[in-house]
């Protein structure tokens, strides 16, 4: 698939949104030796308001870049595949009808929910292999519960007025 100039920009700055408000904001968590960040809100903005593409690639690259930048090397692979499938889960759900009228819909939440779900199951079996325990692994679901719904909210938040700001227009020029 071809790109145009326009689309690998805007690609580039969402890897680098995702990439930095990973590392921006970092909590440590001992149960899953990683840490609770705000990336995820941006990978249900970016899945949300681009697409499932753009969500795929922002997500996978720009959580994997910050995992590897933030000393969590061991994690890349990882998270290159979850948090890029939990992209193109998001905006394949969401972008599915097409319904850019209204921000609150059942779509929305239906794909934030899925991708956030995705997510949690993803590095528990992550954690799993690497732990070589899944026992050991399920310690982190509690913590990555708790990123995701912090990740909702914000994502509540910021959406809604991304959406009154009418980006989608902005997107699409």
């Amino acid at each position: 698939m071809k790109m145009t100039t326009k689309e690998l920009c805007i690609q580039g700055l969402l890897i680098a949104l995702v990439t930095v408000c990973t590392m921006v904001f970092q909590i440590p968590v001992s149960a899953t030796n990683g840490y609770v960040h705000l990336g995820d809100s941006m990978i249900l903005l970016v899945g949300v308001f681009f697409g499932a593409r753009y969500g795929m690639v922002a997500g996978g690259v720009g959580s994997a870049l910050a995992d590897l930048l933030s000393g969590y090397a061991h994690w890349v692979p990882f998270t290159l595949i979850i948090k890029g499938l939990m992209g193109w889960l998001i905006g394949k759900i969401a972008n599915g009808a097409g319904d850019r009228e209204k921000f609150f819909t059942g779509r929305n939440l239906l794909a934030s929910v899925v991708g956030i779900a995705w997510m949690v199951f993803g590095y528990f079996i992550g954690g799993g292999i690497l732990q070589s325990s899944f026992v050991v692994a399920l310690t982190s679901i509690p913590e990555n519960i708790v990123q995701g719904a912090a990740g909702l909210v914000i994502f509540l938040v910021v959406g809604a007025a991304f959406h009154k700001a009418n980006i989608y227009k902005i997107v699409s020029e």
